[in-house]
C-alpha cells in the first residue's frame, strides 16, 4: 500500500516556475524597496532602486535589455525594452500607477515573452499603498496572441 506522507504534495497555491526560487527572491527585493521608499515616486526611482538591490544580492541585472520584434517574414521591425532581465532568465517590469495593474500592462508583459526566451515576467506596481505584483506566464499559443493583439487595436 502506497500512503502519502505529510509534505509529499505541493503546497496549494505554490507554482513552480522552473527558476529555482528566483521569482520569490525578486519579489522579496521589490517588497523591501517598497517598504523602504513607499509609494509616490516616479517609476525611474523604483527602477534604480531595484537595480541596486539586484547588484547587492549578487544577481546579474541587464538594464532595459532590447528584445527584438520580427514580422512574419523574419524582418526586424523594432524592439521592446522591459525594465530588467535578471540572471538572464526573468524579465521584470515596473509601474508607478495609482490605478491597479491593467490588462494592457499584462499584455505588454506577454509581448515581452513572445520576443524572448524567458518563461516568466514579474510586473510590479510600486505606487499603490501595498505593493501590487503579478507573475505572468506565456499563453499556450503566444504567437497567435501576439498577432491578434496587433490586428485588433483597442
Amino acid at each position: 500500500m502506497n500512503e502519502e506522507q505529510p509534505g509529499d504534495k505541493e503546497k496549494p497555491g505554490v507554482v513552480d516556475d522552473g527558476l529555482g526560487g528566483l521569482t520569490y527572491k525578486v519579489i522579496g527585493l521589490a517588497m523591501a524597496v517598497h517598504n523602504d521608499l513607499g509609494p509616490g515616486h516616479r517609476e525611474s526611482t523604483y527602477h534604480n532602486a531595484m537595480h541596486q538591490r539586484y547588484l547587492d544580492a549578487g544577481y546579474t541585472a541587464e538594464n532595459e535589455p532590447e528584445l527584438p520584434i520580427y514580422d512574419e517574414n523574419g524582418n526586424f521591425v523594432n524592439f521592446y525594452r522591459p525594465d530588467h532581465r535578471v540572471n538572464g532568465v526573468l524579465l521584470t517590469e515596473y509601474k508607478a500607477h495609482f490605478h491597479p495593474i491593467s490588462s494592457d500592462d499584462v499584455a505588454q508583459c506577454i509581448d515581452y515573452l513572445a520576443c524572448s526566451d524567458c518563461k516568466v515576467v514579474l510586473i510590479f506596481n510600486f505606487a499603490r499603498r501595498r505593493l501590487e505584483l503579478k507573475r505572468i506566464f506565456p499563453p499556450k499559443k503566444i504567437t497567435t496572441h501576439h498577432r491578434q493583439r496587433w490586428q485588433h487595436p483597442p
